[in-house]
């Protein structure tokens, strides 16, 4: 998932800014690679007011995945995609959404909890859990406009849910591959081959634009 607008707290609160630090830091650093000296540092914190907020760096991981699970459903909630009437336009613009959101800057628009539960799916359940509930969060999301439109495109063998998740597994491996090729352009392909398949189970012609 891409990141939410960015939050201006008032200085005195600590724990808002850790959590914003952690979110963009291990987005740049990876989970592991981060330490919670450089949370601090990036917080302008010390670490005793780490530790008054996060028992440990495992706890600030699951405070974090919540984090960015409840500040990225605020900013889709908001976000123009939803205003078609037809349920399959609206689909499409979420698919053109999302591309539109990929910057030249890897950080930037990669998903944190995408980022995370590679590193720790074994080491760190807790985590892994609250990653797993921000991702499939988001992906259920999508699923009464996948349903609507199946149902409008008479569409049978596939469900609203399978759709949805599958959405989420390209736009995740679209940016684990233009982390592997330190190049945005593979995610903005990745999603250009996403908007074809769509437009391809439901023989909605057009292509995206390149």
């Amino acid at each position: 998932m891409s990141r939410p607008t960015r939050a201006h707290p008032e200085r005195g609160n600590a724990r808002l800014r850790l959590l914003e630090a952690a979110r963009d830091v291990i987005r740049e650093k990876g989970f592991a690679a981060t330490s919670v000296d450089d949370l601090c540092a990036a917080a302008a914190v010390t670490k005793g007011a780490f530790f008054h907020h996060f028992e440990s760096k495992q706890a600030l991981g699951v405070a974090v995945a919540e984090f960015w699970q409840e500040t990225t459903s605020a900013f889709f909630d908001a976000a123009p995609y939803h205003g078609p009437s037809d349920p399959l336009d609206r689909v499409l613009a979420y698919l053109a959404f999302r591309r539109a959101l990929i910057s030249n800057n890897l950080p930037e628009f990669t998903c944190l909890v995408g980022t995370i539960v590679q590193e720790v799916y074994a080491t760190a359940p807790a985590i892994r859990d609250a990653c797993g509930a921000s991702i499939f969060g988001h992906a259920a999301t999508l699923e009464a406009d996948f349903d609507a439109a199946i149902r409008q495109h008479q569409i049978v063998g596939l469900t609203a849910q399978s759709l949805a998740r599958h959405t989420q597994a390209v736009i995740q491996g679209a940016f684990v591959l233009a982390k592997a090729a330190n190049n945005p352009a593979l995610a903005r392909e990745g999603l250009d081959h996403l908007e074809r398949y769509v437009r391809l189970i439901f023989n909605r012609q057009s292509e995206p634009d390149a």
